[in-house]
C-alpha cells in the first residue's frame, strides 16, 4: 500500500480465544497500540475456507487436527490497519508455543499449549492480503477516518 500507515493485517481470535472469553482483551490490546479496526466479523468457518487458509499445512501430521480445531466453534475474523501492523501485530500475539511467549503477549497471558494458542495473525504483507481476501469480501473493509491518527503518527 502506499502509505505505511494504511498495512494491514489479519487477525483471528480461534475457538478456544472465543469461548475463554479474550475476545475483547485482543482488541482491547490493538486499539490500546493505536492500530484501527477496519474489519470484525465473528463466524463458524467451513471446511472449505480453512482448507484455503491452512493450505500451505496440507500434508503435515497436524493438517486435519488444525482443521477440527479451527471449526470447532465460532471464530473472530479482523483486519487491522496501521504503521508496520504485520510485524507489531506478531510481537503482539506472542510465540507460536505459549510457553515460550514472553508475559505481556496475548498468547504469554492467556495461553497454555500450541494446540490451543488462541489467536492466529498474518506472518507477512503477502500472507495478510491472502488470508484478508479468503475471510473478506472488499465491501466487508471500512474505510474510516481515524480521528486519533494525529496523536499516534508523526
Amino acid at each position: 500500500m502506499a502509505d505505511a500507515k494504511n498495512e494491514r493485517t489479519f487477525i483471528m481470535v480461534k475457538p478456544d480465544g472465543v469461548q475463554r472469553g479474550v475476545v475483547g482483551d485482543v482488541i482491547h490490546r490493538f486499539e490500546r497500540r493505536g492500530y484501527k479496526l477496519v474489519a470484525l466479523k465473528m463466524i463458524q468457518a467451513t471446511r472449505a475456507l480453512l482448507e484455503s487458509h491452512y493450505e500451505e499445512h496440507k500434508g503435515k501430521k497436524f493438517y486435519e487436527t488444525l482443521l477440527a480445531y479451527i471449526g470447532s466453534g465460532p471464530v473472530v475474523a479482523m483486519v487491522w490497519e496501521g504503521l508496520n501492523v504485520v510485524a507489531v501485530g506478531r510481537k503482539m500475539l506472542g510465540a507460536t508455543d505459549p510457553a515460550k511467549s514472553e508475559p505481556g503477549t496475548i498468547r504469554g497471558d492467556f495461553g497454555i499449549v500450541t494446540g490451543r494458542n488462541i489467536v492466529h495473525g498474518s506472518d507477512s504483507e503477502k500472507s495478510a492480503q491472502r488470508e484478508i481476501g479468503l475471510w473478506f469480501r472488499s465491501d466487508e473493509i471500512n474505510l474510516w477516518p481515524h480521528t486519533a491518527e494525529q496523536w499516534i503518527y508523526e
